[in-house]
Parts: structure tokens; C-alpha cells; sequence
């Protein structure tokens, strides 16, 4: 079963996540079908623009069961090998806090207005409690070093600021009532604690603390040294540059032998040099200067097309050991080289949203390693992150406005007038493992805006497809496919 998650990152971005374990090969395929309407094209915006301004990723290690009661503890054992050592798994026990963390916090902020006010409370309190059993063990582990000391207490000072955030955010979730007036004067109280215990550490100077955004920008600062020891250091290599070079000289060879023979032919037309002659001559030159670049480009895209355009290795920040390996493709597809799956999830859609699309197709294949790891983890989270924000420059600004007729106060007829905004629907097609023994397609309609997203719907899904039992021959057969789709 595949497991994974598509979801708006911020205001104009969308974010899948995803797990792989050891030994794991993975292929992820995206369909962007993008509407003509907006202008979006190869000739509008490259994919080598777009890879480089609208997508990013983050990989890590990952555990199971990220929730604050189950986080594991010897992350934040008081390691005495070295302080790279201590920091790592210091580094590693603050990020799998703070995941957990942010896991039990959407649950929270996930219930319903209507749901119960004791249900929701009462998993306040328990996460809450959850918090300091754990904060209070990590506390208990206080090195002695000096060098030490200082990573733990910059990491200690994140993690009690980011608890108290985060019970504020959930108080913030909810009115105040009478009724549980006690139950958040507690939650409160927890939070002035918090705040008095990096007062008497002198964890922050007082000017940044009566400061919001120094303090804010700080702990930004010291969630990024936690992570800078936790994410996955990649080397991405743009493939194929010495093919274009070959692709370049060979498009000029073809270009220079039509010129040589255009010129022999004038020659032979031209016993003699003239005017004519040398204007021809300048004709059939600057004929060559113009179609040579769009030559080189044409070729190049027939020579390329279908292969990966880059290759990143991922390495562990500590160890500096390879983890895993990826190939990424991103091009533009005509909707006849689509897989049938995908066509059939976008011929689901309404009549009104079955336009004429740009497809811009998204691929990336990892091969894990099976060595490498640190201790206690055997999988890796990926999370890739597409901006949209390339794609609404081309949506066409300002505010329409339609008219609507209503009754007023006096039953009497009144024009109404109503300010609309532009907006496009994106489907997005997520394949995981095509042409493998299992499949997965989802689709997801986005709408959006030119300031940002308004929605993000699941609108369709081809359940996986197993062929491990159906004997030899087929599975044979299906790593065959696999191998061809590689």
C-alpha cells in the first residue's frame, strides 16, 4: 500500500511526501495538466526554469510512529564519543520532537468546531502532557561540558519556545468558555512556566525578547542548526552537457554542408565575383546565424527527450555516507503519450473542465541504499515541494464584476453588483511505481488564484494493481515493464 500525502505547503505551493525504505527503488510520476488558456508552455517557461525556481525537496531519516508518546529516547542520550556524536543524536531527538510534535498538534487542530469542547481539551491536556514528560527527561540528561553544554542548551531553548507556541496555537483554536476556564488557565500556566525557565537560563537577551520578530528570527535561526544536522545533504548534476555539445557540433556540421553546397551552387550559377554573387553569399549566411540556434534546440529536444535531465546523490550530514541515489525528468508530454491510467482519471473530469491542457510531466526515481543508516532508523522520508508561483504570472490579473438582481427591504427590485476573480483549475495525476508489479495514480484538483491557492480536492483514484501471485511468467513479465520504464 502506498502511503503518501499531497497538501498545501503555504499560499502558492503544494507538497508530497512520501516513505522509502532501505533497498527500496521508487519511481513518482506528476502530470500537471495545465490549462492552454493560461500560456503556459516549453517556449513560456522552460523546465529547467521551473526545476530551478519551483521545485524543492527535503529528505531525513524517518521513524515510525511519530507521536509524542511514542518518540523514542535514546536520541537524547548524553553520547560521550565526541561532540559530533552528541550533536548528531541531539540534533536527531530535537527533529523527531519537533515532528511529533507538529503530528499530535494537527490532530488536535484537526477536530471539528463541533466535535465535543471536552474531546478537544482533554487531547490538549494529553499532548501537553506528553510534552513535558518528554522535555523533563531531556532535561535530566544536562551534559557537563562546556562544548556540549552550549548545543544542548541552543537546542533545549527551540524546543521550550516552539511547546509553548505550539499550546498557544491550540488555545487560539477555540473561544474561551466557562467551563473550561480551568482547563486553559492550566495551559496557561504551562506557558508562563516555559517562558520563566529561558528567563532563568538566560537563554535570550531581554531586548529580543521584548521583540517579536528578533525572537521569532532567532528560533527560525536554531530550527535551521537543528535540521542542518538532520536533512539529508544532496549533489544535484545536470545530465546530459557533453551530449549537447556533440548535439551543437553535429547541427553545425548538417548547417555548414547545406551552406557549402548553396555556395558551390552559386559558383557554379556566378563564374565571376559580383555584387550579386556577394549578396547571395551574405544571404545564405545570415540564413544559417538564424535557424542555427533553433536547429541545435530542435535536435536536442529530439535527442533528449525521455531521458533523465539531472542525477542528485543524497549523503548523510554527519557520517557523509551515501544513502541514496535519484534521476529526475521534467518535460512537457502531448496528451497521446499519456499512460491510460492518467487519461482515463482526466477524462473523469466535468464537461465544463475538459479543456484543451498542457501536460508538464514530473519524474523521479530513487534507489536506496541498504547500508549507510544510522542506528535506529531503516527509512527515509522525502518531501518535494512544487511552487506555483512561476504558473500564476500567467493568470490574468484584476477583479471583473457580474450583476445580480435581489429584493430589498421593501420587496423591491435592486441591482446588486459583485467583484469576481479570476481563477484556473491545475489537475495533478500522482503515479507512484508505474509500469511495476503495483500501481497507484491519484488525481487532485487544485484551484487557484493569481494571490494563491483557494482549494485542494482528491478527485479521483485507480486502486493499486498486484500481480505477485498471479505466477512466474507474469511477474516475470511486470519486472520486464519495470526495467523498460527505468
Amino acid at each position: 500500500m502506498f502511503k503518501f500525502t499531497l497538501k498545501q505547503n503555504d499560499k502558492l505551493s503544494i507538497q508530497l511526501t512520501h516513505h522509502m525504505k532501505k533497498g527500496e527503488n521508487r519511481r513518482v510520476d506528476l502530470y500537471f495538466s495545465l490549462p492552454k488558456e493560461m500560456g503556459i508552455n516549453k517556449d513560456t517557461l522552460s523546465e529547467t526554469e521551473y526545476f530551478n525556481a519551483g521545485i524543492d525537496g527535503r529528505r531525513t531519516y524517518h521513524t515510525k510512529g511519530l507521536h509524542l508518546a511514542l518518540l523514542l529516547q535514546h536520541f537524547s542520550n548524553n553520547m560521550r564519543d565526541s561532540v559530533a556524536d552528541y550533536k548528531s543524536n541531539l540534533n536527531q531527538f530535537a527533529y523527531q520532537y519537533i515532528t511529533a510534535l507538529d503530528t499530535g498538534l494537527n490532530e488536535v487542530l484537526a477536530m471539528d468546531d463541533n466535535d465535543d469542547l471536552a474531546e478537544f481539551y482533554s487531547a490538549a491536556v494529553k499532548l501537553t502532557e506528553d510534552c513535558l514528560d518528554i522535555l523533563k527527561k531531556h532535561r535530566s540528561q544536562k551534559p557537563k561540558g562546556v562544548k556540549l553544554l552550549s548545543v544542548y542548551e541552543s537546542i533545549d531553548n527551540y524546543l521550550s519556545w516552539y511547546t509553548e507556541q505550539s499550546i498557544l496555537r491550540i488555545l487560539v483554536k477555540q473561544s474561551r468558555t466557562s467551563e473550561f476556564s480551568e482547563t486553559r488557565s492550566s495551559l496557561l500556566t504551562i506557558c508562563e512556566k516555559e517562558s520563566q525557565y529561558r528567563s532563568k537560563k538566560n537563554y535570550n537577551l531581554a531586548a529580543t525578547i521584548r521583540d517579536s520578530n528578533r525572537i521569532a528570527n532567532k528560533m527560525r535561526l536554531l530550527r535551521r542548526l537543528i535540521e542542518y544536522g538532520v536533512i539529508f545533504k544532496s549533489k544535484t548534476i545536470t545530465l546530459g552537457n557533453n551530449t549537447r555539445k556533440i548535439v551543437s557540433g553535429v547541427a553545425t556540421a548538417l548547417l555548414m554542408s547545406v551552406v557549402l553546397v548553396l555556395i558551390l551552387m552559386t559558383q557554379g550559377a556566378f563564374s565571376h565575383l559580383s555584387s550579386l554573387m556577394i549578396l547571395i553569399l551574405s544571404a545564405i549566411y545570415g540564413a544559417r546565424e538564424i535557424f542555427k540556434e533553433e536547429f541545435i534546440n530542435i535536435l536536442w529536444r529530439w535527442v533528449s527527450h525521455g531521458k533523465p535531465k539531472w542525477s542528485r546523490s543524497l549523503y548523510d550530514a554527519t557520517s557523509r555516507k551515501e544513502i541514496a541515489k535519484q534521476k529526475v525528468w521534467l518535460d512537457y508530454l502531448k496528451i497521446k503519450k499519456l499512460p491510460k491510467k492518467s487519461k482515463a482519471l482526466l477524462a473523469e473530469r466535468r464537461s465544463q473542465n475538459q479543456q484543451s491542457a498542457e501536460i508538464l510531466h514530473y519524474r523521479i526515481e530513487t534507489f536506496v541504499n541498504k547500508k549507510g543508516f544510522q542506528s535506529g532508523y531503516d527509512t527515509i522520508e522525502e518531501s518535494i515541494v512544487f511552487n506555483l508561483r512561476p504558473l500564476t504570472r500567467f493568470i490574468e490579473g484584476g477583479i471583473d464584476k457580474v450583476y445580480e438582481r435581489v429584493k430589498n427591504l421593501n420587496n423591491k427590485d435592486k441591482i446588486q453588483t459583485i467583484s469576481i476573480e479570476r481563477r484556473y483549475q491545475i489537475n495533478i495525476i500522482v503515479a507512484f511505481d508505474q509500469c511495476g508489479v503495483k500501481e497507484h495514480f491519484e488525481r487532485y484538483r487544485i484551484t487557484l488564484n493569481r494571490s494563491g491557492i483557494v482549494e485542494i480536492v482528491k478527485a479521483g483514484e485507480v486502486k493499486i494493481k498486484d500481480t505477485s501471485n498471479k505466477g512466474f511468467k507474469s511477474r516475470l513479465h511486470s519486472l520486464l515493464r519495470l526495467k523498460r520504464c527505468v
